[in-house]
């Protein structure tokens, strides 16, 4: 299961997303925002972070306007690897070398094709796991760690 999330400023585009899900059979869940209205991101950042690490979800995607508030706030839960990407090359990257488990948009910065080539590389490229990449991974979450002490 996908969760997904956005505030008023990627609201087109997470129905866009869900209709790629809708169109794949892609089963998700939706926390919000749930129309154009201002609202604040870190609510919904949040509540798709926090469905990714409790295992919830197995991937989650959140959209803002720009992408980098609402990825500074998925990343501040434990256990989220939270990447911004505006290409496909950043989205398979970040999977093989990173296995983000998160991935943010900003609707102002790609338009509709790329986001939604960006949310089918992100969600079809496997993490290898090879050991050069689970090390980092390994120091990333120790970091973590040591951070919330």
């Amino acid at each position: 299961m996908i969760a997904i999330g956005c505030d008023h400023g990627g609201y087109d585009l997470k129905q866009e997303v869900i209709n790629y899900f809708v169109e794949n059979h892609i089963e998700y869940h939706d926390y919000g925002c749930y129309g154009k209205g201002s609202c604040d991101y870190p609510e919904y950042g949040q509540a798709v972070a926090r469905a990714v690490a409790s295992g919830q979800a197995q991937r989650g995607i959140v959209i803002c306007t720009t992408g980098i508030g609402i990825s500074i706030t998925a990343n501040k839960v434990k256990g989220i690897r939270c990447a911004l990407c505006s290409d496909t090359v950043s989205a398979r990257l970040t999977r093989e070398h990173n296995n983000a488990n998160v991935l943010a948009l900003g609707a102002g910065i790609v338009g509709t094709n790329l986001a939604l080539g960006i949310v089918d590389t992100f969600l079809n490229t496997a993490f290898p796991g090879e050991e050069k990449h689970c090390r980092r991974v390994a120091a990333i979450q120790a970091l973590e760690e040591e951070t919330m002490k």
